[in-house]
């Protein structure tokens, strides 16, 4: 199935797409950098719509999402499509190649979210906002069927759409790649001003967390570093913020991010932030909340299950302190 893009205008015969920054000029027949979208007799078609390419049932602490309904399960599902080209990524054989899809139309997607253990559903894996349209008809049907969405994704959308979409979301995981300018628009074809942009809106309108996995060479110097902690403290220190060791993947074949990089990350961050954790690495509390106050243990979490000791509602049991939770 396909439904016509609602982000296009037409120029000298050719289609510009306007719904993310790289505003790709589409000539007939062609398609888009995302994949999602082809110019068809002078229509810009959302040929994507609704093709998914994994659905599964996750901890929503896979997402990464810690401050958000923990310990609760999720629906997740995956477009096969993204609009940046990073050369390590992890998921690139449903993100940068095409593979076969089932299409999922909104309604039968709320029956399977129905059926599920599910909070709502979790649009992931690969990057949902190239499924604009899909998130607008689905997302609509789960609030109404009283669901949440959840969108993990690298931010890469121009504002009018964000802004459009943003009343569906519940919350958003954000992969801020790196504070390198050079190295987004060199080296994986993203644009950091436009992440940053959505970041500041995403704030103000629904739960937010912040990922920054850490590639060997690439974003891991302790600059590097202490730019991403700046940069998220400046907005809000309550925002969770988590570190993710890279492992070699896709088109990179460096070793995997020392650890030493991901406990300087951690203590680095702990000093400007309230609530920062690891991924993709075990370590003693590194996935643990505890309050910013008293130091009680709220969160307990081994692997991807999660226990809320500390909790009452969303203040910590020991000394009243409220928390940045979603429960």
């Amino acid at each position: 199935m396909k439904v016509e893009a609602k982000y296009y205008k037409s120029i000298d015969g050719h289609i510009e797409c306007t719904m993310c920054p790289h505003n790709c000029t589409i000539k007939p027949d062609k398609y888009g950098l995302c994949r999602g979208r082809k110019n068809e007799n002078g229509t810009l078609w959302a040929i994507n719509y609704g093709q998914t390419t994994s659905i599964a049932l996750d901890p929503i602490e896979k997402k990464p999402l810690y401050h958000f309904y923990p310990g609760s399960q999720i629906l997740s599902i995956a477009c096969n499509s993204c609009n940046m080209r990073c050369p390590f990524c992890q998921n690139w054989e449903i993100s940068q190649d095409e593979v076969q899809t089932q299409f999922i139309a909104p309604d039968v997607l709320v029956k399977m979210f129905q059926e599920h253990p599910s909070i709502g559903i979790a649009y992931t894996y690969t990057e949902p906002l190239m499924w604009f349209e899909y998130l607008i008809d689905a997302g609509t049907r789960i609030h109404a069927a009283g669901g949440k969405n959840v969108l993990v994704t690298n931010g890469l959308i121009n504002e009018q759409p964000l802004k459009e979409l943003l009343p569906l979301i519940d919350a958003m995981n954000i992969d801020l790649k790196t504070m390198d300018e050079e190295v987004y628009r060199k080296i994986l074809h993203g644009d950091l001003a436009a992440v940053k942009k959505t970041i500041g809106i995403a704030h103000e309108h629904c739960h937010l967390e912040i990922t920054n996995l850490l590639v060997t060479g690439l974003n891991d110097k302790k600059k590097d570093i202490n730019a991403v902690i700046d940069y998220v403290a400046s907005i809000d220190s309550n925002i969770p913020l988590h570190f993710s060791r890279y492992y070699p993947n896709y088109q990179y074949d460096k070793p995997p991010t020392p650890e030493k990089k991901l406990f300087y990350a951690y203590e680095q961050a702990k000093t400007k932030m309230k609530y920062v954790y690891l991924g993709n690495i075990t370590v003693e509390d590194g996935s643990s909340t505890h309050c910013p106050e008293c130091h009680n243990l709220l969160i307990e979490r081994i692997h991807y299950q999660a226990l809320p000791l500390g909790l009452k509602g969303n203040t910590c049991k020991k000394c009243g302190a409220k928390i940045n939770v979603v429960i």
